[in-house]
């Protein structure tokens, strides 16, 4: 038992469908490290563990009888407080709703009870899951496992913080702007963004937003190995197949070569801000290079402009669907101040100025498909530096706060507008122990070369 959380999820899975470890033995051994761990990491908002137990205890009914297993039969993980699962509280950060008990589970959480998955709870986000960091005004902030004082970046940050210190084996996060790949980076795990539309529950409401923006939120696996990010991103798409990981263990990894990758240190977020890379961001990319070069792939300096209007056109785009959420009368002044500040100005704007951003930003995403496509892959940095100390955004004014995160991620809400899928994957580790990585980004539809690049650098 004290062994389980030192499998990767993959051999965990393995041993639940040969009966080696119990779903009830995981599901136990899982809630004690939360239970030990969790009050210092600020990971969880809410622990199911009787819900879990029971599930896990039919999960083991469910084996014994010879009936036939999902894909992820009896593994624990957990949802961020975004998501709903039928029965337990949904929060999404925020002071200004009334926590409510959701009716019935989001389609991702659906697809992988399907699968087999037992979750074990709700995990950290910032408030409506707005920003980098996972802090809030209604619990503890999420905070990094490899040293406390700093963010566990967000708006996965409470997931991250949990697969990293070891209380899940992996988990599911989305993300709109970076949210998968920013708290993989800060606390060292690999993160994926697919491709919008890899995921079908992704798309359910349609591949634009309201204003006809790009859809930016995707959904994606964050875990410690290329493979255990596979199992979990096969079980996201279809709990039938696995596909990617097959492809993986079937010689994907080794027989990759000869890639064309193009080298950007460059943000469309400069036309606006300082982007400053620290030494630490410029130590990771060049490990980074070292070891693709390694591989037998080809790198050079990309070349690539960014329309200088992004940071507006993205920020209006980013706010908008602030103005309709569903604050009640007498609320507003709950809203943290970044959430506050930015829905008052998505509600003084005018529709057609939506409308506009909407139409300029589908146009930029075709530009940077365009420009990217010259590449087989384009690598950045993953972040522009280390992980700041908690507080960092929060004790700011607005706009002081949003730019602190542009300037910390500048590489990454550019991926979501594209549509297009990409990597965080650790190359270097600091003096202090911290964190840093690159950034991947690839064609549509390219998870699986993306997978089997991270396991390349990663496994050397």
């Amino acid at each position: 038992m004290s062994q389980i959380s030192a499998l990767t999820a993959l051999e965990l899975r393995d041993a639940l469908h040969r009966a080696e470890i119990s779903a009830r033995e995981a599901s136990e051994h899982y809630l004690a490290r939360i239970q030990e761990l969790n009050p210092g990491l600020g990971s969880f908002v809410t622990i199911t563990a009787e819900r879990a137990l029971d599930a896990a205890t039919r999960a083991d009914e469910h084996l014994a009888a010879g009936g036939p297993l999902g894909m992820l039969h009896g593994m624990p993980l957990a949802y961020k407080d975004l998501l709903d699962v039928a029965g337990v509280v949904t929060g999404y950060g925020t002071a200004a709703l009334e926590p409510a008990i959701a009716p019935r589970d989001s389609p991702l959480v659906a697809t992988l009870t399907r699968a087999g998955a037992i979750s074990l709870g709700k995990t950290q986000v910032p408030e409506f899951g707005l920003s980098s960091h996972s802090e809030n005004d209604v619990s503890p902030p999420a905070r990094n496992p490899l040293n406390r004082a700093l963010s566990a970046g967000g708006s996965s940050g409470g997931e991250a913080a949990a697969v990293a210190a070891g209380m899940l084996p992996f988990g599911p996060g989305n993300d709109g702007g970076g949210s998968v790949r920013i708290p993989a980076s800060a606390c060292g795990l690999i993160g994926l963004k697919p491709t919008l539309g890899t995921i079908p529950s992704d798309v359910l409401d349609g591949r634009v937003d309201s204003f006809g923006a790009p859809r930016l939120t995707v959904s994606g696996p964050l875990a410690r190995t290329a493979r255990d990010a596979a199992l979990l991103l096969d079980a996201m798409i279809d709990p039938s197949r696995e596909t990617t990981l097959e492809a993986l263990s079937g010689g994907a990894i080794e027989s990759l070569r000869g890639l064309r990758i193009g080298i950007s240190t460059l943000s469309p977020f400069a036309s606006l801000y300082e982007i400053r890379l620290a030494p630490e961001a410029h130590a990771a990319l060049a490990a980074g290079i070292k070891a693709l070069g390694a591989r037998g792939h080809y790198l050079e300096e990309a070349e690539i402009f960014y329309d200088t209007a992004y940071p507006e056109i993205f920020s209006t785009v980013w706010t908008s669907g602030l103005a309709a959420a569903p604050i009640p009368a007498g609320r507003e002044e709950k809203l943290g101040t970044l959430a506050r500040s930015f829905r008052e100005r998505a509600r003084a704007r005018e529709r057609n100025t939506s409308l506009a951003a909407a139409l300029r930003l589908r146009e930029i995403a075709a530009d940077m498909r365009t420009q990217w496509g010259h590449y087989d892959v384009v690598l950045t940095p993953a972040m522009a530096h280390t992980p700041p100390e908690i507080g960092f955004y929060t004790g700011q004014d607005a706009d002081t706060d949003y730019m602190r995160q542009c300037q910390y991620t500048p590489f990454t809400s550019m991926v979501n507008v594209s549509g297009l899928p990409a990597i965080t994957v650790p190359t270097f580790t600091t003096a202090e122990g911290l964190s840093m990585g690159v950034q991947m980004i690839g064609r549509a539809g390219s998870e699986l070369q993306l997978l089997a690049l991270a396991a390349q650098i990663s496994e050397m």
